[in-house]
């Protein structure tokens, strides 16, 4: 004769994992990776990322090392208004040491804060200060901002892929 209270017990104990099992999946971050030039999509936005090349600053922004700058077009694919920032983008070396993007007045196109219109695609660049080599592999890692509520994080070579 089965004992009710073992298999309470053992369902209790099933229906657990299966909730714990799901909350992992909702929550657990979904790579895309890609080349320079490609589109990549995190969340509501397609990007396309290039590799712009490196520059000693101006007047006002001299680097610690050298600047590398990257091109970037966004789309917002989603039918809401969107932002995106220059704090969404790192640049990572063959160390896999990430490095924040540099927030100066290079140009009329340098990214700090945007607002996404629908389907109405912008194209801005950012600029890191590394230790820039040649020979190095780059990559570059956009992630969402806060309230595009995704776990999409795109992965993109930029340099010796």
């Amino acid at each position: 004769m089965v004992n009710f209270g073992i298999v309470i017990i053992f369902g209790a104990i099933i229906i657990s994992m299966a909730a714990g099992i799901y909350t992992y999946t909702q929550y657990q971050t979904n790579y895309t990776t890609s080349i320079a030039g490609e589109t990549v999509t995190v969340g509501p936005v397609e990007y396309t990322i290039t590799f712009e090349g490196t520059n000693e600053g101006n007047k006002e922004n001299i680097p610690e090392d050298t600047y590398v700058m990257i091109g970037i077009v966004a789309k917002n694919i989603s039918n809401k208004k969107t932002i995106i920032s220059g704090g969404q983008f790192y640049i990572v070396d063959d160390k896999e040491q990430k490095h924040e993007a540099f927030f100066g007045e290079f140009s009329a196109k340098d990214l700090f804060l945007e607002e996404l219109e629908p389907n109405k695609p912008i194209q801005r660049t950012t600029q890191f200060d590394i230790p820039f080599d040649e020979e190095i592999q780059y990559k570059i890692i956009i992630r969402p901002q806060k309230d595009q509520l995704t776990t999409d994080t795109a992965v993109i070579c930029i340099r010796n892929c």
